[in-house]
């Protein structure tokens, strides 16, 4: 079973956001690194992006699959994380601890329609 944490909200497409103040940290979850196996490469905005809801901003390419990145709310991109750029595996080793991109959320209410821990466990069965 893959790990699903507390207190993030999860979108149908597996990534999570974790919401701190005005900002949401987006990644992909433990599920979603699983099912892709290595990571190798991670395809991200630029910051000062715009990202909306339900619409791709990136790719996670695994040694077996790519897969597209769908935001799961709206703002705009405030930073990216680079360490990723030298070592996306960083993914495979704690999805939750390495955030693909910080955004400036623009819209709170957006999180309403996303899931809880106990949907997404629910949700992955």
């Amino acid at each position: 079973m893959a790990k699903v944490l507390e207190g993030l909200y999860y979108s149908e497409s597996h990534e999570y956001v974790r919401v701190e103040g005005n900002f949401g940290y987006i990644g992909i979850t433990d599920y979603a690194q699983h099912a892709l196996g290595n990571v190798v490469y991670v395809d991200m905005p630029e910051v000062d992006d715009e990202v909306t809801a339900g619409e791709e901003f990136g790719a996670v390419e695994s040694v077996k699959a790519a897969s597209d990145l769908n935001s799961p709310v709206s703002g705009t991109v405030v930073e990216i994380n680079e360490a990723l750029d030298d070592t996306p595996e960083l993914l495979n080793q704690d999805a939750f601890a390495n955030w693909i991109i910080k955004v400036e959320l623009t819209d709170m209410s957006e999180l309403d329609s996303l899931m809880g821990a106990t949907e997404y466990e629910a949700f992955c069965k």
